[in-house]
């Protein structure tokens, strides 16, 4: 079981690369790609819950689960979160929409990995309280922009807020279920 848990985490991890491939963000192939590797993650935590989760693993294999979904944390957390948008966005207006909202806030992938990064850790640390921590820090740091009167007028605020609750949503319950493959003993 232990080498199809680390295979699974490993194709999830491939697909995660993969899905930065496209040029468009919310493509229907980075949507598809994402639900794939959203497949991926589940079946490695079903296999773990029906199993013994990872404990009575080789130290060895542990660490490399460790570094796989790590990886697969941060790389991954990237494409879901556009597809997420791209199907929130389906019935938006442009002014609505949380694409056009991301002209405002940005910054949003790379805060976005260092975000799910700082999760990620927090809780293979045992210390869930991070999670606390990095969305005070990422709230206050993106509380002007969301307050700004500046925005252009070709977006709506409604959909600059939409833009940040969806983003960190779907950030922050990737990353958890990342590190929640590592807590199942």
């Amino acid at each position: 079981m232990t080498a199809l848990v680390l295979s699974l985490t490993g194709a999830a991890l491939v697909l995660a690369v993969l899905a930065w491939v496209p040029r468009s963000s919310g493509s229907n192939l980075e949507i598809v790609i994402s639900a794939v590797m959203l497949a991926c993650l589940t079946a490695v935590g079903v296999l773990l819950l029906a199993g013994h989760g990872v404990s009575g693993w080789a130290e060895r294999w542990w660490n490399v689960l460790l570094l796989l979904a790590g990886a697969l944390a941060v790389t991954g957390g990237g494409p879901l979160t556009t597809s997420v948008m791209a199907l929130a966005d389906r019935r938006s207006t442009r002014a609505q929409s949380t694409q056009k909202a991301g002209e405002v806030l940005r910054g949003g992938a790379l805060i976005g990995a260092l975000e799910r990064m700082a999760i990620y850790a927090s809780l293979v640390a045992g210390w869930p309280e991070g999670i606390a921590v990095v969305l005070a820090i990422k709230g206050l740091a993106r509380y002007p922009e969301l307050r700004s009167p500046d925005q252009p007028a070709s977006v709506t605020p409604q959909a600059v807020a939409e833009r940040f609750i969806i983003g960190t949503f779907s950030s922050v319950l990737w990353a958890v279920a990342c590190a929640g493959l590592l807590r199942s003993h």
